[in-house]
């Protein structure tokens, strides 16, 4: 159906570049699931069946074995997941026939991206080489708001080897204003 046919770029799975293919199934998930109006069931299941692959490593491990036959994987996850949406268990299927399956984390990551771009959430991770305080990182999420136009959802971490300044990352997009990234610059 149209699943399918989203997917005609990643016929040739293979040949594609991991992240690209990532993309491309993700894309092809978070496009029918919408117009199915089906978006939120579909995020929601996909959410906790990622969260179990990343919990039970016996199924991580099963999934991403090569040597397991994609139907033997096929039916393990039709019992596992045998009340789910049908768009769902179709697109499982499908991964699974395409040798995709063991990629379903890196699927999902896209999926929630591109789920939390359709509800203007912006996903922001900030580094920095202190600690911030909880003032501090709300103003600078703040003034990301106030330039984007959109809510932000911000992670913080902290990496001492920048010395001074900030990393931002949102989505691909990386803007390294730290002491580090200016010294690299000068010595390039």
């Amino acid at each position: 159906g149209g699943l399918g046919a989203r997917l005609l770029g990643a016929r040739e799975g293979r040949s594609i570049p991991i992240a690209v293919a990532d993309r491309t199934y993700a894309a092809a998930l978070f496009e029918a699931a919408r117009e199915a109006g089906r978006l939120a069931s579909v995020r929601e299941e996909l959410a906790d069946f990622v969260a179990t692959v990343e919990e039970v490593p016996e199924l991580h491990a099963m999934l991403r074995n090569p040597q397991l036959d994609p139907q033997a994987k096929t039916s393990i996850l039709g019992e596992l997941i045998g009340d789910a949406d049908e768009l769902f268990r179709n697109f499982l299927r499908l991964l699974t026939e395409k040798g995709r399956v063991g990629e379903i984390e890196e699927i999902g990551r896209e999926f929630e991206r591109l789920s939390a771009e359709e509800e203007g959430v912006l996903k922001v991770q900030f580094t920095t080489a202190v600690e911030l305080s909880d003032q501090d990182a709300n103003g600078i999420v703040e003034q990301i708001e106030e330039a984007s136009g959109r809510t932000v959802e911000a992670t913080r971490k902290v990496d001492p080897g920048l010395v001074g300044g900030i990393v931002l990352q949102v989505g691909s997009r990386r803007l390294d204003a730290s002491v580090r990234g200016r010294l690299e610059r000068l010595r390039r």
